[in-house]
């Protein structure tokens, strides 16, 4: 059994389409049909099941899978643990997030202050930064909610306030403060289903005691501070998102239910952190809790 086989499998697995997996790995088909007919010579059993021109992962090849998965992220484990004790490590760190706006500043600052340290930042949603934790391919998402998943850990850095936004034409517009209930019957502009902000703003309505009338739905909050400006309705908005935008519209605390989010830097359980892996994480903790108008 060669290291090389696993890679293979574990990608033939992942898209259970042999000439997908040829052309992402960049060999003959033919070349990877027989690597995987060899392994499972090798193991004695198929690790496919084959209809003509499809595959399916059996349950021999779902079992061998994760413990293929768990042997690679090992290795690799061991690989950057060795360049980082020989001084190699020149410091590179993949971090996921659905959005970076309210965390550029910290970043910026890790940045200017380790011009070293190639830092990467990508979008996900929240089910793919949990495969990416699993797989190894990122080092830490940032998430809300926390993830509560066994072999991911996480540290809670920052709880904002969700706050009302409404046009400067509504009745409310000189208020500091809402019940949410009070705004039962107006139209409401939403962030679009399966988005966890919209979850948790469903929530909140729900705790008040009533199902919003939704006039619109969007995709991003950037949106919804434009259709606040023409006035359509209220809105949902996080408090970080105050500190950087031209104001054009109202926003108020909500007494009532409680209406905050918190979030998350998260990362696998017993994968090998790195020097400059750990440096970042304490210096966003550290960042966020030097702001205690934040916390709640």
């Amino acid at each position: 059994m060669e290291l090389l086989q696993l890679h293979y499998f574990r990608k033939v697995a992942e898209l259970e389409h042999m000439t997908k997996a040829a052309r992402e790995l960049r060999i003959a088909q033919p070349a990877l049909s027989k690597t995987i007919a060899r392994l499972e010579a090798d193991l004695g059993v198929p690790l496919f099941d084959r209809q003509g021109r499809n595959i399916r992962l059996n349950s021999f090849g779902k079992a061998y899978l994760k413990k293929v998965e768990t042997a690679l992220m090992t290795l690799e484990d061991g690989r950057r643990e060795v360049k980082d004790l020989a001084g190699m490590e020149r410091g590179r760190i993949i971090l996921a997030t659905t959005s970076h706006k309210c965390f550029s500043d910290i970043i910026g600052s890790f940045i200017s202050s380790n011009p070293d340290v190639k830092l990467q930042i990508i979008q996900a949603s929240e089910k793919e930064k949990v495969q990416q934790l699993q797989s190894g391919d990122i080092d830490f998402c940032i998430t809300f909610p926390p993830i509560k998943q066994t072999g991911i850990e996480g540290i809670s850095f920052l709880t904002e306030k969700i706050l009302l936004a409404v046009p400067h034409t509504h009745r409310f517009a000189k208020r500091s403060s809402i019940d949410l209930s009070e705004v039962a019957d107006d139209p409401f502009i939403f962030i679009k289903q399966g988005n966890p902000f919209r979850d948790m703003t469903d929530e909140f309505c729900r705790k008040a005691g009533f199902t919003p009338n939704i006039v619109c739905e969007v995709d991003e909050h950037s949106a919804i501070i434009h259709f606040l400006r023409t006035g359509i309705g209220v809105a949902f908005l996080p408090e970080t998102l105050m500190e950087n935008t031209d104001i054009s519209f109202h926003s108020m605390e909500i007494h009532r239910p409680v209406c905050q989010r918190t979030y998350q830097i998260a990362w696998l359980k017993n994968r090998y952190m790195s020097k400059v892996a750990r440096k970042f994480r304490d210096f966003v903790v550290q960042s966020f809790n030097e702001l205690p108008q934040r916390q709640n």
